[in-house]
């Protein structure tokens, strides 16, 4: 449900979330310390400080910190830019959405669903990811 670059963006802010205050750590560590490929990574994680998730300093000291407080960071955050998982509002079967009013042959099934998955992520901090020592 979550695409292969959402996991390494969520495992990157994960390992980013673990530094000390105003450390930076360089994609190349993270790419080794979370086993994705480096130059992958280090496009991952400029286009995560393009949409405000990650300060991004180059030269000596330099690479990437998270933008704000980790438990501030949802996992809807990091992966609806990549993976627009805000989407999964349309209908199931139809194109848009359906209705009450309109439902489609799924819509209250496909509804319970959704509202879950979307809640998990919007819910769900990178704080949490750290604290229960998550592996992704």
């Amino acid at each position: 449900m979550i695409s292969k670059t959402g996991i390494h963006a969520l495992a990157a802010m994960t390992k980013l979330a673990t530094l000390k205050p105003g450390e930076f750590a360089g994609a190349a560590d993270i790419a080794n310390e979370i086993g994705a490929p480096k130059n992958y990574l280090g496009k991952l994680l400029k286009s995560l400080a393009g949409n405000g998730m990650l300060i991004s300093q180059k030269g000596f000291n330099g690479g990437f910190r998270l933008a704000k407080d980790a438990d501030d960071i949802s996992l809807f955050d990091v992966v609806e830019p990549i993976d627009k998982v805000s989407r999964w509002g349309n209908c199931f079967m139809r194109s848009g959405s359906c209705s009450e009013k309109d439902p489609c042959a799924v819509h209250s099934r496909w509804k319970t669903i959704r509202e879950g998955y979307l809640g998990f992520l919007h819910e769900t901090s990178i704080a949490d990811l750290v604290s229960k020592k998550v592996t992704l």
